[in-house]
């Protein structure tokens, strides 16, 4: 089998989201974050940040949660490898039927099990819309570095460090050491591409608690500009949506960003200006903290933090999706 690394033919390419709240989310999609909306039929929801015919795809179901990732590879034979290691493994591949590729805006995918029952998608060819964007922001920056990230909360990091290890060859960028409400969190930062990161690991050290009730913690797109991410942040606020977390800048990666809550309650976070990866030069790091300042909550209380635990503590009645046949041992930190 080849092993060549096809690290950097990988991008984050589209998102699926399982929700009955089609309503709230036209709203929080089109009028708040700013994005092109097209409504499908039988209630499904597309939006759009670019060209390509679907970057978040909404289908009616009661997960409120996401429920699949799709990744655009750019090759033939990088996609042929990565299903190649998937199959020598074990597990099982699907092809995806016509309707589902039309629908993601994709000519063909093919799915396999992920971390916490993600679905993972590949793709080779996105189709492209000829039909001009309408938005209320100027532009998202997608391109070589992909659509952005998404963050997961795991009990097992380093096992979700060795999925995608196996899978896409995926690097680690760097580290955050962070403590909120006394838990110390401990936050891995992966990418596939030139992006500082297209996967976040966040996992409470010592405490086999998930303290998410969703998959995911939160997604990630790119504003082309400052203005878009301010009037979008005045948005959010204007239009009664809760905000997770003030505008404030990453450590790491130097974005500038806030975080709104979504209406299936995971984050949404709308970042500008991060740093792109240097692959010649990098070398991972630790850092001291999440933010160099702001990303204070807003309006959170302690019931809402009780709440939150109290959700968390469920999830030890949940066992975690690893996949082991490709974590396997996990990747342990460097």
């Amino acid at each position: 089998m080849n092993t060549a690394s096809v690290f950097g033919a990988v991008h984050l390419g589209y998102i699926v989201i399982e929700t009955n709240r089609f309503a709230d989310w036209r709203r929080f999609g089109t009028d708040a974050i700013g994005m092109h909306r097209d409504d499908l039929d039988n209630g499904r929801v597309r939006f759009r940040l670019d060209d390509q015919e679907c970057r978040f795809l909404l289908r009616r179901g009661p997960a409120e949660d996401v429920v699949a990732t799709g990744w655009h590879i750019d090759d033939h034979s990088s996609f042929e490898q990565v299903e190649a290691r998937i199959r020598a493994h074990g597990v099982p591949v699907l092809e995806g039927t016509k309707e589902e590729a039309e629908l993601r805006g994709v000519e063909r995918l093919l799915r396999f099990p992920g971390p916490k029952g993600i679905t993972q998608e590949i793709y080779t060819t996105a189709l492209t819309s000829a039909q001009p964007l309408r938005m209320l922001a100027s532009g998202f920056v997608t391109g070589e570095a992909g659509m952005g990230h998404v963050a997961i909360t795991s009990a097992r990091p380093a096992l979700m460090r060795g999925y995608f290890n196996t899978v896409f060859d995926a690097r680690l960028t760097d580290y955050i050491d962070e403590t909120i409400s006394g838990v110390k969190l401990k936050i891995r930062f992966l990418r596939v591409d030139e992006r500082h990161h297209s996967i976040a690991i966040a996992a409470v050290r010592g405490l086999p608690v998930d303290p998410v009730r969703t998959r995911v913690q939160h997604l990630n797109i790119q504003a082309a500009s400052l203005d878009d991410l301010a009037q979008s942040y005045q948005r959010v606020h204007e239009l009664g949506f809760d905000m997770a977390l003030s505008v404030g800048q990453h450590t790491n990666d130097k974005e500038l960003s806030y975080y709104a809550r979504t209406p299936s309650g995971f984050e949404w976070e709308v970042g500008w200006n991060p740093i792109v990866i240097d692959e010649s030069t990098w070398q991972p790091s630790t850092h001291q903290g999440i933010s160099i300042w702001g990303h204070t909550p807003v309006g959170q209380t302690i019931i809402d933090k009780l709440d939150q635990f109290r959700l968390g503590a469920r999830s030890l009645a949940r066992p975690e999706i690893t996949v082991p046949a490709l974590s396997g041992s996990g990747v342990p930190d460097d």
